[in-house]
């Protein structure tokens, strides 16, 4: 089975075409992506917050369970780099780059070039670094000069990087999201907490690998000697510096994502946290740009996330077996059918006991059917009752049959029908 991030590269390099394939593109499409839906039975205790956004959602179904101002517009900051990182894992992986190939660092990336009150990772002049070491340089000290490097590795200006981040936003479904440069210290890149919250889901499951590989790490030290010319190996003058996100020692199971700040904007964070089975990711937006204001973020973060794993879980039920549906009049005698939805589901902590299912079909059926047809529903319960409807589709059309097998069909389903009265 294809690994989802080598799918989304397929699909990637045929998206312009995409609407070209058959109604099962569509419906495999609907298959890998869980639904997004909005919680039914929110809990009524959820916190209130410092911050001027937030949206909480469970990373792998995607329902989104909290939202407070949820598609306001405002400036990511340094957020903005989950998406400088998304295109360089992206580019890397498309053209079978390893990530521990080592480049030369251009003029425009070193340090003494980027703006005043620039975050760095101290590039400087005739060093090299590998791949992973501007990913790490971005995502631990989140290095704007380090942004820089990144956008020129695989594309040939900073425009043409950009002008790819604003075509990904879109291919991303992201209507509201901009960008105007990598590093996020211009106030024009903009996004809304739901959109930033969506990105990062699909963030995380395109690459997994990189919670533990760039999000997760404490702390970064570069330069080192090895990033250094021979002449400057015994003296690297190396920074060590510690990762930005505060939560990712005070809090049980976070694992990433990303921290930001700019002036006009205030303070943000996008974190990700897993307890048993369970992930939730939580985007807060627009912390006071004063003193003190990344405590406030970080509070909120805690609170929204303690509230999260208090109240909801996802349920991953156990996977039913789907007998093909029966076809009157048609070539074929039956048709296989397909769950239009993901089986996982986000629930209330009380729920979740006993899960099963049980399949309703259409009766009769009769051709010709074509793939996508609703044919059915798969219906999930627990001890205490219905928990969810899934319909489902035909997986491949069914064209009618000859005459003889039309006719044939007829005599046999008008007896089925007096029977049955």
């Amino acid at each position: 089975m294809l690994k989802f991030s080598t799918l989304y590269i397929l699909l990637h390099r045929i998206k312009k075409g995409i609407r070209k394939f058959s109604p099962w593109v569509s419906l495999i499409s609907l298959c890998l992506c869980p639904v997004i839906v909005q919680a039914q039975e929110p809990a009524q205790d959820a916190p209130n917050i410092g911050s001027r956004a937030a949206v909480v959602l469970d990373a792998l179904t995607g329902t989104i369970l909290y939202a407070k101002n949820g598609d306001e517009e405002i400036s990511p900051a340094s957020l903005t780099k989950l998406m400088t990182i998304h295109l360089v894992l992206r580019e890397a992986a498309a053209r079978g780059v390893s990530l521990e190939e080592v480049r030369e660092l251009p003029r425009e990336s070193w340090a003494v070039n980027q703006p005043p009150r620039s975050s760095l990772m101290f590039i400087g002049p005739g060093q090299r670094a590998s791949i992973r070491d501007l990913l790490l340089g971005l995502a631990v000290p989140s290095g704007n000069d380090a942004a820089v490097a990144a956008a020129l590795l695989f594309f040939p200006s900073v425009g043409d990087f950009v002008r790819e981040m604003n075509r990904e936003a879109r291919f991303l479904g992201l209507v509201k999201t901009r960008f105007t440069e990598p590093s996020g210290i211009s106030e024009y890149n903009l996004t809304t907490a739901r959109e930033f919250a969506l990105f990062c889901r699909e963030y995380l499951r395109l690459h997994p690998e990189a919670l533990r590989e760039f999000h997760s790490v404490r702390e970064f030290a570069y330069p080192r000697p090895d990033n250094l010319g021979e002449a400057f190996q015994d003296r690297p003058n190396t920074i060590v510096q510690r990762n930005h996100n505060a939560l990712l020692e005070n809090f049980e199971g976070v694992d990433g994502l990303k921290t930001g700040y700019i002036d006009e904007a205030g303070y943000h964070i996008a974190l990700t946290a897993e307890r048993g089975g369970t992930r939730f990711i939580a985007v807060i937006l627009g912390a006071p740009a004063e003193y003190g204001g990344d405590r406030i973020r970080n509070a909120d973060g805690e609170k929204l996330l303690t509230w999260a794993f208090a109240h909801y879980k996802t349920l991953r039920p156990p996977v039913p077996v789907i007998p093909p549906v029966r076809v009157w009049k048609g070539k074929e005698n039956s048709l296989e059918l397909l769950p239009t939805e993901a089986l996982e589901c986000t629930a209330l902590i009380n729920q979740g006991e006993g899960l099963r299912w049980e399949i309703e079909t259409e009766d009769p059926v009769t051709a010709p059917v074509r793939a996508g047809d609703p044919l059915g529903r798969l219906i999930l319960y627990d001890q205490a009752g219905e928990l969810r409807r899934i319909p489902l589709a035909a997986v491949s059309d069914l064209e009618r049959g000859g005459f003889f097998k039309r006719l044939w069909d007829s005599i046999r389903l008008f007896f089925s029908k007096l029977i049955k009265s």
